[in-house]
């Protein structure tokens, strides 16, 4: 377990006590909307048991984790384990018919689907959360304060020799460049590559690769010509060790934020994150009620867990979409 993982289930564990400290003293018992900790309406508070598997993106994996924690105060005796093996290889194992929930920061792709139509697994796609996948670099860093898309493809593309920040832009310093980055199983490797050199997965090579946020954390923080890439989560989890970059995708610097990820405007590196679920899952009642509980709670998870929420069309679809799960 990473260390945002365990803060953010302590985040989870505090809230859970207020909510239902709060849905108990209420006159409406909790009952009249879905909080953590409480019920939603329509619900019945039937006790369950079983295990819940998920596997996947590390990004994703803490907004799982929060939400096994809030859904524990309701149903302690249903286990929900949350794997972070990244994007890929949690596909790997739903695909394989390993999990019964893949936490994804990319959308799955063809050849994915095709391994679990191998299987005959049939799933469904929810997107529960939107990330701003954050640039950083080292707190000494005095002189990136913004870099445009073309300067991190320079930095990022294959084959690139960039050695030194002044190879960026010559009013840069000559401090060598110390790239971190995650590694080839990341549904984020995969987003950035894409979106910043064209290609997923095309990437220069010579880089500190982990699956592991906090190793890339350590990296950056541990050199003053550091720069690297996450999710924002981890970026609030840490802004006491690194500077986030904005991004000029053409339109201007903007730094990474809620509301840019929210309206579009901190461009390109703005995503969804999802859950995909396998339907033979849902039809076992421990699953469904977990994610009836997550999809009922969701903005209530995602604010306390430091995420950024989703909107209120896409809450909406959310609820709507997993209210289907038969």
């Amino acid at each position: 377990m990473t260390s945002g993982q365990r803060r953010l289930r302590a985040v989870a564990v505090a809230a859970i006590v207020a909510a239902f400290a709060a849905a108990c003293g209420g006159g409406n018992g909790g009952k009249d909307a879905a909080q953590p900790g409480g019920t939603a309406a329509g619900q019945e508070s039937k006790q369950l048991s079983g295990e819940i598997k998920s596997d996947g993106s590390s990004t994703v994996g803490p907004l799982t984790s929060a939400a096994a924690e809030f859904f524990a105060e309701e149903q302690p005796r249903v286990k929900v384990s949350v794997g972070t093996s990244g994007t890929g290889g949690g596909f790997e194992k739903f695909c394989a018919g390993e999990t019964d929930i893949s936490n994804a920061s990319r959308a799955i792709k063809d050849e994915e689907k095709a391994a679990c139509q191998a299987k005959n697994i049939t799933f469904t796609e929810l997107t529960v959360a939107t990330d701003a996948l954050t640039v950083v670099v080292n707190k000494d860093n005095t002189w990136a304060k913004c870099l445009t898309t073309d300067q991190l493809k320079k930095m990022w593309e294959p084959n690139s020799k960039v050695k030194s920040w002044k190879e960026i832009d010559p009013k840069f310093p000559d401090e060598p460049l110390k790239l971190a980055g995650p590694g080839t199983d990341s549904g984020t490797f995969d987003y950035f590559t894409k979106e910043i050199n064209g290609e997923e997965k095309a990437s220069r090579k010579d880089y500190s690769a982990s699956e592991n946020d906090n190793d890339i954390v350590s990296a950056v923080s541990g050199a003053k010509g550091g720069l690297g890439y996450f999710g924002f989560t981890y970026f609030e989890e840490n802004m006491d060790k690194l500077k986030a970059v904005e991004i000029d995708g053409g339109k201007g610097c903007v730094a990474p934020s809620k509301e840019g990820a929210q309206n579009g405007t901190y461009a390109p590196l703005s995503r969804p994150l999802f859950l995909y679920v396998k339907n033979d899952s849902i039809k076992r009642p421990e699953v469904k009620a977990f994610m009836d509980f997550y999809a009922g709670n969701i903005n209530k998870i995602a604010t306390d867990a430091k995420y950024i929420p989703l909107s209120a069309d896409q809450e909406s679809k959310l609820k709507a979409a997993v209210e289907g799960l038969k």
